[in-house]
C-alpha cells in the first residue's frame, strides 16, 4: 500500500468534526472504573446557546460525563468535541473557555471571597485590573457585597454556592457545567443562582445543568437529556421531547423513561394510633 492511498484511508476514516453549532458533541463515549462501566457508549449533542438540563436517578453517570467533558477524567473510549475542540488532542482551549461548578466544591478557604475571585479571573488570563473589576460586579450580583472581604472559611453552604459560580464565569465563558448547583442550599441562595443563570442564558451562553429539583430545570431549560445506567435513553429540545414521549413536564418524562419512586403507591402497614 502507497503512502497516497494510507492517506487517503486515514482521511476517509477519520471523524467528522462536530457540526458549528453544537457546544458538545460526544459519540461513543466510555468510562470505566474497574470492572464497573459508569458511562456507556454515551452519545450527546449540546446546541450552542442552549440552557441543557441532564437529568437522571443517582449513579446514572452525570457527574462522570462532567468530569470527562471537562478533561478531569479521560475517556476510555469515543471521542469529545467541545466547542469544536477534540479534548483529546486539543484540550486547551476549550478549557479556557469553559467555566464549571461541581457539586463537591473546593474553594480556597484562607482568602477572602473578593481576593478568591481575583485570583480565579487571574488563573483565566484577566488582568489583576481585569478581576478586581469582574469581581465586584460579580460579588455584587450574586448579593455577595456584605461579606466580600470575610474569609471563605466563615461563609455558609449557599454562599459558597454563590462564589463558586462566580468564580466559574469571571472570564465569560461560552460553556459553563453546573453539577447540582441547589443540592442543599437555602431559598434565599437558590432564588439567587437562578436568577444569574437566567442572565447567562439571555445572553448566550450555554448552559449544562445537572439537578434534582426538575422544577427548577422545567422553568430554565430549554434542553434536556435522561441518562440511566451510563446510557442517553433520550435528548433533545424539551417540545419535541414532550411531543415524542406524550408528556407535558420533565416529571413525568423521568418517570415515563426510568420509573415511579419506589415509594409510590406504597401503603404501611400501621397507623397512627389516637392517644384515649
Amino acid at each position: 500500500m502507497t503512502d497516497d492511498s494510507i492517506a487517503s484511508m486515514l482521511i476517509q476514516n477519520a471523524p467528522s468534526p462536530a457540526p458549528a453549532d453544537l457546544a458538545i458533541h460526544c459519540r461513543g463515549l466510555v468510562k470505566r472504573f474497574g470492572k464497573f462501566t459508569a458511562v456507556d457508549g454515551l452519545d450527546l449533542d449540546v446546541p450552542r446557546g442552549a440552557f441543557f438540563a441532564f437529568i437522571g436517578p443517582n449513579g446514572a453517570g452525570k457527574s462522570t460525563t462532567i468530569a470527562m467533558l471537562t478533561g478531569i477524567y479521560g475517556a476510555d473510549a469515543g471521542r469529545i468535541e467541545v466547542l469544536g475542540h477534540d479534548m483529546r488532542r486539543d484540550p486547551l482551549p476549550a478549557k479556557a473557555r469553559v467555566g464549571v461548578v461541581f457539586e463537591e466544591l473546593a474553594l480556597f478557604e484562607r482568602l477572602t471571597g473578593r481576593q478568591y475571585l481575583a485570583f480565579c479571573g487571574q488563573m483565566y488570563g484577566l488582568t489583576l485590573d481585569e478581576a478586581e473589576a469582574r469581581a465586584v460586579e460579580l460579588l455584587d450580583l450574586t448579593e455577595l457585597t456584605e461579606k466580600a472581604d470575610s474569609l471563605v472559611s466563615d461563609y455558609s453552604k449557599g454562599m459558597r454556592r454563590r462564589l463558586a459560580i462566580a468564580a466559574a464565569v469571571i472570564h465569560a465563558p461560552d460553556l459553563l457545567f453546573l453539577d447540582e448547583p441547589f443540592e442543599g442550599i437555602d431559598i434565599l441562595a437558590g432564588a439567587v443562582i437562578r436568577e444569574l443563570l437566567k442572565a447567562l442564558k439571555l445572553q448566550g451562553t450555554t448552559l449544562l445543568l445537572t439537578t434534582h429539583v426538575l422544577e427548577i430545570a422545567e422553568k430554565l431549560a430549554t434542553h434536556a437529556g435522561v441518562i440511566s445506567r451510563g446510557k442517553i435513553l433520550a435528548s433533545g429540545a424539551i417540545a419535541e421531547l414532550y411531543a415524542a414521549h406524550e408528556v407535558t413536564s420533565l416529571d413525568e418524562l423521568f418517570e415515563k423513561l426510568i420509573g415511579a419512586p419506589r415509594a409510590a403507591g406504597v401503603h404501611l402497614s400501621f397507623q397512627n394510633q389516637k392517644k384515649p
